[in-house]
């Protein structure tokens, strides 16, 4: 089996989606599957070993962080000569939608992935007018492929109700190992705290941007006493927060990565997520697995994942009083917080990438089996 992987956002960008491009290939390479990545050209030129073709491109305005281009004939020639069986699209924009005319072309089976909410990232920075003409153009890219896959069934309702077509569920996993309780330090701890680890760490990681509401924290912290708020990450609201949280128990430990990261999961009590746009949210399974119960809006997979009362709480969006009664729920009783974070573990324990990907591949397989039917 042959995959060719098209992206709009690739490595050295480190995010969600490109985590989950990047575990797709891991257990595509473990496989023993060849593939080819058509990315932006940020820097990466191989991946395990395999090539990365890199397309020229600029910065996406609603997403600074994101070049986009089309790719041209060299990356045509590129992908004629590597000749894969199939072609997925990581939630194809601009690179995609060249990417499937190719495939057209080649005559190959397509299968595109939704990884992005672009429409109401649009809306929340302002730019709410376009957000019919950007869904219509996503429903279009998706629809010229054979099959969609949808984060959650929060994201595959929405994208039935916009008649999108053909939408399957690729369920999202976690390292379970990576991600675990045995990682909680003192130090880290002391880090997390500024020097007070025997209050409640409330913990936040990711993206310091606008739709996140990274904001909302302050209110929580003041409504519940001796909670402390530790933020991990980086992002274009990183200086705006840092004056927002002035005077709060506030740490901002900047973006982490490897075992610092694992450290710090495991060592904070609660992880709180007050995001207002996911397509899933990796870092609520991360959480879990790390052992924290979680207080999250309910976007993206967060009702997938959440049991109200046994591994943490889901609110709506905006309601941050909500976030801040459950995380008085979650601390209220002695041992309760322990027990939830339990209860997080036990259920982070089922979700492993390794059964998720391999979902992805048998679908690749009878997607080519379906095809070279149908050719036939």
């Amino acid at each position: 089996m042959k995959v060719a992987v098209f992206t709009d956002t690739f490595l050295p960008k480190i995010d969600g989606i490109v985590t989950v491009i990047c575990l797709l290939l891991d257990h595509l390479h473990k496989r023993g599957i060849d593939f080819i990545v058509v990315a932006p050209k940020l820097g990466a030129t191989e991946y395990h070993g395999h090539p990365v073709v890199g397309v020229p491109g600029v910065r996406f305005p609603f997403y600074p962080e994101l070049t986009i281009g089309p790719p041209n004939l060299a990356t045509y020639r590129t992908v004629q000569a590597f000749d894969p069986d199939i072609m997925h699209f990581i939630h194809p924009l601009i690179n995609g939608t060249g990417g499937l005319l190719m495939a057209r072309r080649l005559d190959k089976p397509t299968l595109a992935s939704f990884h992005l909410d672009v429409a109401n990232m649009a809306r929340h920075f302002g730019f709410g007018f376009l957000n019919p003409v950007i869904w219509t153009y996503t429903r279009w890219n998706f629809n010229a492929c054979d099959r969609a896959l949808a984060p959650s069934r929060l994201v595959q309702e929405e994208m039935q109700a916009r008649k999108f077509r053909n939408v399957d569920l690729w369920r999202r996993g976690v390292d379970a190992e990576k991600f675990h309780p045995r990682f909680r330090k003192a130090e880290m701890r002391a880090q997390l705290s500024d020097g007070h680890p025997q209050d409640t760490i409330l913990l936040y990681v990711g993206r310091l941007s606008y739709e996140k509401r990274i904001n909302q924290l302050r209110d929580v912290l003041e409504a519940v006493p001796r909670t402390r708020l530790a933020i991990i990450g980086d992002g274009p609201q990183r200086a705006e927060l840092e004056a927002h949280f002035a005077g709060t128990p506030t740490r901002f430990m900047g973006y982490m990565t490897g075992e610092a990261l694992s450290q710090a999961f495991a060592s904070a009590d609660i992880f709180a997520f007050p995001s207002a746009l996911e397509s899933f949210g990796l870092v609520i399974v991360e959480a879990m697995a790390a052992g924290l119960p979680v207080v999250t809006t309910l976007v993206g997979g967060a009702k997938d994942v959440i049991q109200p009362g046994v591994n943490g709480y889901a609110v709506p969006v905006g309601d941050v009083m909500g976030m801040a009664e459950a995380v008085r729920a979650i601390i209220a009783e002695p041992g309760r917080c322990d027990q939830m974070g339990q209860a997080a573990r036990a259920f982070a324990e089922t979700q492993t990438w390794e059964a998720i990907m391999d979902e992805v591949v048998d679908l690749y397989a009878a997607m080519i089996a379906a095809h070279k039917a149908s050719r036939a």
